[in-house]
């Protein structure tokens, strides 16, 4: 046997870890929109496995539809969007929250996004555009780093306190620009707003000139599991203008949202 070069962050295998699955799993994330093409090389070298390991995996993926190859380069056919829809699908909830958003959209006339929390990112799960043209290109699937966006905050507002902390004090705080929060203090002070108020406005901390407002969704237990937001742009939507006209039909959604997933009333 050729066994694979382990990595360090790779737990032994045990009978609750399939070590094979794990890899398979690496070499899918390592394709990215900034490496859609790899060469066997590329995906050995990205990964941490052998030549061999990685040609294995490669060619398993290949045989099961999820990957296309030309001879030399790698690609993942669309057949991998099955994964990730086997995630949405097996959340009716956004079946049901699709409609509400939609009015929602077409009430406030600012585009609409649903999203879930993963480790210190979001994770678009549902998005409504409106016609209006916007710098961003968010889809399912898009992630953003949680705490400068609304719908992170309210998500990470969603954390006990001790767990929030534990989070985000190893976490780099990057400026993005020139209204992003850098230092620990201010950060949970503004997640912690958050948290009090039950919604959350960003103004132009991820990027210049997008302002956005989120909501909480919250499940039976009245535990916050995805957030709701409205976004625009600040040229044409200030912070008062979002805060007055444009949370309340936010929050009323959220709250309908909510219901269907057996939120308590009171929410």
């Amino acid at each position: 046997m050729n066994p694979e070069t382990p990595t360090t962050k790779d737990p032994k295998p045990s009978d609750s870890y399939v070590q094979s699955f794990a890899r398979g799993l690496e070499v899918i994330r390592s394709f990215s929109a900034a490496t859609p093409q790899q060469t066997l090389s590329e995906v050995a070298a990205q990964t941490g496995l052998t030549r061999a390991g990685a040609r294995r995996i490669l060619l398993t993926l290949q045989t099961l539809g999820y990957v296309e190859t030309d001879g030399k380069l790698f690609r993942l056919s669309p057949r991998i969007l099955d994964l990730g829809f086997a995630y949405l699908s097996s959340l009716p909830i956004w079946n049901l929250a699709e409609p509400v958003m939609e009015d929602l959209v077409e009430e406030v006339r600012e585009s609409s996004s649903a999203a879930v929390l993963d480790g210190l990112d979001i994770v678009y799960v549902l998005r409504v555009p409106t016609h209006k043209i916007m710098r961003t290109n968010l889809g399912v699937g898009s992630r953003l780093p949680a705490p400068w966006t609304s719908m992170g905050r309210m998500l990470l507002a969603g954390l006990p306190d001790e767990e929030l902390v534990t989070r985000l004090a190893p976490h780099p705080l990057e400026r993005f620009t020139a209204h992003t929060a850098t230092d620990l203090p201010t950060l949970l002070a503004r997640i912690r707003e958050a948290r009090q108020q039950g919604w959350c406005l960003v103004n132009q901390e991820l990027e210049e000139g997008l302002i956005s407002i989120a909501a909480p969704l919250a499940d039976r237990t009245g535990r916050t599991v995805a957030a709701l937001n409205i976004s625009g742009q600040a040229n044409r939507t200030s912070a008062e203008m979002m805060q007055e006209t444009l949370l309340p039909a936010l929050l009323s959604a959220a709250r309908t949202i909510s219901r269907m997933m057996g939120a308590p009333r009171s929410r």
